[in-house]
């Protein structure tokens, strides 16, 4: 579902994902980067041999026909975007590169194209944690895959925080806390979902056994919940935004950036 358009929208913002296979990634990155400085956006494309990542933002018709143009590729057709507007560009200029990963783990073998962790919508999320317990009664933990900096600046109510300072630090971590979970449900989250999507399939081969990923990151919750429920403070995104409250409007950032 879109976000809610205001009356008197000026600048666009979509962020999306996507683990599938590139093999074209330099001739992809060229034609990204030339329609979408065509149509004025700024923001960043990652490309990587397992997938895209992107944060853009700019003109509403503009944005929306570049998505556009990407669902065109078969690739992407089914490619899912979050959306938030703000009153100016965040970004001051656009990047589209390629990259040895879209999110940063260093474990090859972790590879959500061919399989996914199970995931949970914002809403069922936000009556587990209601009730304290999943639908088959087991205790529900929140995990946070982000960096310690942005946990600082808002996460969910007693979420496992592991002070990570990068997302690659995840498998040591979990390597570590593991036994911890053993016996509950853990949902991963983060922004946008692509760093949960990774963590979850690594719970999985650690031997975790009941692991879901919240369905679209923070984000989503917030645009599918009423006052995003269970949520405390706001959620850091990596632009001059800075930080978004629940109804994904930009707020004060508080001294957390790194």
């Amino acid at each position: 579902m879109p976000a809610v358009q205001p009356s008197t929208p000026s600048v666009l913002n979509a962020s999306a994902y996507k683990f599938v296979t590139l093999d074209d990634l330099p001739a992809l990155r060229n034609r990204l980067h030339e329609a979408a400085a065509s149509l004025g956006l700024k923001g960043t494309v990652l490309l990587a041999e397992e997938g895209i990542n992107l944060f853009v933002a700019g003109p509403i018709d503009g944005l929306r026909a570049w998505l556009a143009q990407l669902r065109a590729d078969p690739r992407f057709a089914d490619l899912a975007h979050k959306e938030s507007f703000s009153d100016k560009t965040p970004f001051r200029r656009l990047l589209v590169k390629v990259k040895r990963e879209i999110i940063r783990m260093n474990q090859p073998a972790i590879r959500p194209e061919a399989r996914r962790a199970p995931s949970v919508p914002a809403k069922t999320l936000a009556r587990w944690l209601d009730r304290g317990t999943d639908d088959e009664g087991r205790p529900v933990v929140m995990l946070d895959t982000r960096n310690a900096f942005e946990v600082k600046a808002g996460a969910f109510e007693h979420a496992i925080d592991w002070q990570l300072r990068r997302f690659s630090d995840f498998p040591k971590a979990l390597a570590t806390h593991a036994p911890e979970l053993a016996g509950k449900t853990v949902v991963s989250y983060c922004t946008g979902g692509i760093r949960c999507e990774k963590a979850a399939l690594a719970m999985q081969e650690a031997g975790i056994e009941h692991v879901y990923q919240l369905e679209g990151g923070i984000l989503k919750y917030f645009e599918e919940t009423d006052g995003a429920p269970h949520w405390r403070g706001g959620c850091f995104v990596f632009d001059e935004r800075e930080l978004l409250d629940a109804t994904l409007a930009p707020q004060a950032a508080p001294d957390a950036t790194p």
